[in-house]
């Protein structure tokens, strides 16, 4: 029989939903704002009238988006380098993170060093940018998906959870006579989706947000990725510095920016949106067993 709640639970529970509910609107009002923002006259914007809901209902800025015929590019090679990236970084921290969670693995403890070491240290822009140069990968997917293919921040979670697959696994295998690879592809894999969706799902946001590795190698317009194309089209519709005596065309060019600004976010972040809840169930799974080990 459950124990009647004293006035100090009742009192700290309505504390602890009021400050949960407080701090719920705190983080999604600003992704509430963005939405009714992105369909609401800009004028109205910069007066203050819209908060609650939109004003002004108009989709100028979503039209100005998607009839740009670089935004369609853009998601194609968005699509295209975050899938590929989520293979082979997958691939990659499984074959690294998996030796490594191996007590008889021999000098498991140098390599994870070596991976330690990688989160604190970097070869840096330049260094990077003159490898990727002599590699003959400018200007090429390659050049904005492999230097970010491996993690070590992935290798530990992946190495961690592989740790607390039950040793009897690998002897029950053994007696049966399955090689390490073998036990690997047969046994080990298919007991590591929760891990896997946590792997793909990091290389795909990682991926997908950025826009930094394609700004420095990619030259041609037609292999930028979604992220660089609207920040072009964000630059493209800021008001230039010889428009200030001209004030109708620069508050015009500052109309045009608000109504790109919300609805670049928007379009950007649909996509994730929409893949994020088929892997929640496992991303929260993968990272919680990842992360702490019992």
């Amino acid at each position: 029989m459950l124990a009647r709640k004293t006035k100090s639970d009742i009192v700290f529970d309505i504390a602890n939903y009021a400050f949960l509910g407080f701090f719920t609107i705190m983080i999604l009002y600003p992704l509430y704002f963005i939405v009714i923002a992105s369909v609401s006259d800009p004028d109205r914007i910069f007066t203050g009238d819209v908060w609650l809901w939109p004003s002004g209902l108009t989709f100028d800025g979503y039209r100005r988006i998607f009839n740009d015929p670089a935004i369609w590019i853009g998601y194609r090679n968005s699509i295209l380098y975050a899938a590929v990236s989520a293979v082979i970084s997958t691939v990659l921290v499984i074959m690294a993170a998996y030796p490594v969670s191996r007590k008889d693995f021999l000098g498991r403890n140098a390599f994870m060093t070596f991976f330690v070491i990688t989160l604190f240290f970097n070869g840096g822009i330049i260094p990077t940018y003159l490898l990727i140069k002599q590699l003959h990968l400018i200007d090429t997917m390659w050049a904005v998906v492999l230097p970010s293919a491996v993690d070590a921040f992935l290798i530990i979670i992946a190495k961690t959870f592989f740790q607390e697959l039950p040793g009897e696994l690998r002897e029950a295998a053994a007696i049966d006579g399955c090689r390490n690879i073998k036990y690997l592809l047969s046994i080990v894999l298919p007991l590591s989706k929760p891990i896997i969706a946590v792997l793909v799902l990091f290389a795909v946001v990682r991926q997908w947000n950025g826009f930094f590795d394609a700004l420095i190698y990619l030259n041609d317009g037609d292999k930028f990725p979604l992220q660089l194309v609207l920040r072009n089209i964000l630059i493209q519709s800021q008001p230039s510095g010889n428009l200030v005596n001209d004030i109708d065309t620069l508050l015009a060019k500052q109309r045009v920016t608000e109504l790109i600004k919300f609805g670049v976010i928007i379009v950007a972040a649909l996509p994730l949106l929409i893949l994020y809840p088929f892997l929640q169930r496992f991303f929260v799974k993968g990272v919680m067993v990842g992360s702490v080990k019992g």
